[in-house]
């Protein structure tokens, strides 16, 4: 596909502004409002992110991950602590998350260091998972190569008829990982590709200092 054919497909942002004035000081908070918004904007899923992971070499990978927590510790998320991103998170404890709304025109982006959450926070999210999730979870050993879609299905059902009728245990490769970001940004688009960003970057003493970048 050429250019000319993807400038049909262009968007010129020009719904808000956003100043120095409109931001909560903290930036949770400033999150929590963004968030809010995009839940009540019926942005699809709004608590879809791209997570960012890279290797000890340097060879970074991305995907869409979904958010299941957030406060002023960070940013939560579960999965496969044995799968290419939980590899690549034991390498190198640093990762980069992206929201992007694209009804309100807005993206946040998030920067730091990662560690996992307390077995108490995976095993109260699990547990809090449909019954069909959790054998999921318990089933599959995320990122290794299968033969066919049928081995999934049959461990599966395996799984499903061993813990009929009863608390499926978390396995111990399965938990959560939290993002405790140095820098937030949050982007709103404007006219002509000259978009507001606002940066939230902590100090040393661990306040937070807010800067304007530019487009």
């Amino acid at each position: 596909m050429g250019p000319d054919r993807l400038a049909e497909i262009r968007k010129d942002y020009r719904q808000r502004g956003l100043g120095e004035a409109d931001v909560d000081a903290d930036p949770f908070r400033q999150f929590r409002v963004w968030f809010d918004e995009a839940m009540s904007a019926g942005q699809p899923e709004p608590n879809a992110m791209t997570l960012a992971t890279a290797s000890k070499d340097g060879r970074p990978s991305a995907r869409m991950v979904l958010l299941k927590g957030f406060d002023e510790r960070g940013f939560v998320f579960y999965t496969n602590y044995e799968s290419r991103k939980g590899d690549e998170l034991a390498e190198t404890p640093y990762a980069a998350l992206v929201f992007f709304w694209v009804e309100l025109e807005r993206q946040v982006r998030i920067e730091g260091r990662v560690e996992r959450v307390s077995a108490e926070e995976s095993d109260a999210y699990f547990h809090s998972r449909p019954e069909g999730s959790q054998i999921g979870a318990a089933a599959s050993h995320q990122s290794q190569v299968i033969a066919s879609r049928e081995v999934i299905e049959r461990r599966a059902a395996e799984l499903t008829a061993e813990y009929a009728g009863r608390e499926i245990p978390r396995p111990d490769f399965w938990g959560g990982f939290r993002v405790m970001p140095d820098t937030i940004e949050f982007w709103q688009g404007r006219p002509s590709r000259l978009h507001d960003r606002l940066r939230y970057r902590r100090t040393d003493d661990g306040s937070w200092t807010i800067e304007r970048l530019s487009p």
